[in-house]
């Protein structure tokens, strides 16, 4: 697999996804995948997958809906790398260039939420779930009509990206 070269800033984000990912993993009575959410748009899916074997569903996933996985973050691949265990998470952003010029030709505030995400967690019995927001609840508070729509399209693309990771 080649190296891909990142730009100091993007490298920064992905090293702040992680740090956040690994201070919300590490903080107590943090929720896990299998509590129910609270924010708006949220799907949350168990599967009778593992959760190295659901992340490479997700991946395959995504490139199979023509998406693109901007970035990783896993606090329990870095807590490892530490010689520590915890449950597996891992957070998937995905996005592509043309939704996200749609996006910012809308909304330039919008352009926060992008990458959406997707969350996969390990569960206590071995298999792994995921969650994630969907595109039209991210982009909601916008009152926005043009990211509405680009919203619309992604909830299906997501949509199936999540139904064929989860075998659905």
């Amino acid at each position: 697999m080649a190296t891909i070269k990142y730009p100091s800033g993007i490298r920064r984000l992905a090293y702040s996804a992680a740090f956040m990912v690994s201070i919300f993993a590490a903080m107590p009575g943090a929720a896990s995948a299998a509590d129910p959410v609270s924010l708006p748009g949220t799907v949350l899916i168990k599967t009778e997958y593992d959760f190295d074997a659901l992340v490479s569903r997700v991946e395959k996933a995504v490139a199979g809906h023509k998406m693109g996985l901007v970035a990783q973050a896993s606090a329990s691949r870095g807590a490892a790398a530490r010689g520590v265990k915890i449950p597996g998470n891992a957070v998937l952003m995905v996005f592509r260039n043309d939704y996200a010029v749609r996006m910012l030709t809308a909304s330039v505030a919008a352009g926060i939420e992008a990458p959406l995400r997707i969350y996969v967690t390990e569960n206590a019995d071995g298999t792994a779930s995921l969650a994630y927001r969907t595109p039209s609840a991210v982009f909601a508070p916008y009152k926005n009509r043009a990211l509405d729509e680009m919203a619309k399209e992604l909830d299906a693309v997501f949509q199936n990206i999540v139904r064929d990771a989860a075998g659905r």
